[in-house]
């Protein structure tokens, strides 16, 4: 069973000046469990409305949306707060997405007082409940020392971090990535991608991976589906589609980017080979257990 599908889900938003905006347009996927599904396009096609309406952080106006074989859509808020520990999400700009009041602890160990109110008994304890955000923190690279700061007292890829670590230490199964890496400098970019791959391996995550980086999609994800004014235009693996697209949209965006920049860390192109064979792997698997 795939752990996202979707099926003809519309959005549309109403301008200032009173026009509808079609942001998403019939679209219709399917993404394997520890797949990393990447989506490519210019701004304003529409990449970052359907990874909310994937969440249900936006309001799909039709469609169906299910996740590991649950009708999102149907779910009542209480229900869906319960589920949500399950399905999470990495924004843009990281700095934005931290609460400035609140200390690197506070951020990382609220989705588990959250998940506590919605029955998630195992994480009632305090002691508990710092334990994981402490070991959370270690595994996206930050000590405990880092326990008591806030996020202006951090780098952007810090910052990143910890964000990464507040969407895992739930321990979720879907991670819905925003273009995590557009506002780093190329250094900590690698380095963060790098972490994500390798953190997809050792937990076994899925990833829907927005971004508008040609390159970056080439070298992190498995399969790749190109949006254009809230439609696919061309969907396949990686190399098929990028190295040889068929559509002119596709045609036009690979002629536009720049070349790529090939990744001298071996460990990079290693984690990201891994995450491939994985992805394939379970692709594999799950189409066996299907057919079975």
């Amino acid at each position: 069973m795939p752990i996202i599908e979707i099926k003809d889900v519309r959005k549309t938003f109403r301008t200032p000046q009173g026009h509808t905006l079609n942001a998403v347009d019939g679209i219709s996927l399917s993404v394997e469990r520890g797949e990393t599904l990447g989506i490519i396009g210019e701004s304003g096609s529409g990449k970052s409305t359907l990874g909310r309406l994937i969440l249900r952080l936006h309001e799909a106006d039709s469609g169906t949306i299910l996740l590991e074989g649950e009708d999102i859509r149907s779910l009542s808020k209480r229900q869906l707060r319960k589920r949500r520990r399950s399905w999470q999400i990495v924004f843009q700009e990281p700095f934005a997405s931290l609460n400035p009041r609140l200390t690197i602890r506070q951020i990382v160990e609220e989705p588990l007082i959250v998940a506590k109110q919605f029955g998630a008994s195992e994480y009632r304890s305090k002691a508990e409940r710092l334990r994981l955000v402490t070991s959370t923190l270690e595994e996206v690279g930050l000590s405990e020392d880092f326990l008591d700061r806030r996020p202006a007292n951090l780098s952007g890829g810090q910052q990143q971090r910890v964000g990464i670590a507040r969407c895992l230490v739930t321990d979720p199964s879907l991670v819905v990535l925003d273009e995590p890496t557009s506002s780093l400098d190329l250094t900590i970019r690698a380095s963060i991608l790098r972490m994500l791959a390798e953190l997809q391996v050792s937990r076994g995550l899925t990833y829907v991976f927005i971004s508008h980086d040609i390159d970056t999609v080439r070298h992190f994800c498995s399969r790749v589906a190109v949006m254009h004014r809230g439609q696919f235009v061309e969907t396949g693996t990686t190399h098929q589609v990028l190295s040889n697209p068929q559509q002119p949209y596709t045609q036009k965006l690979m002629a536009a980017a720049m070349p790529p920049i090939p990744y001298s860390d071996s460990s990079t192109a290693n984690a990201s080979s891994a995450v491939n064979a994985s992805s394939a792997a379970n692709a594999s698997s799950a189409a066996k257990a299907v057919s079975a």
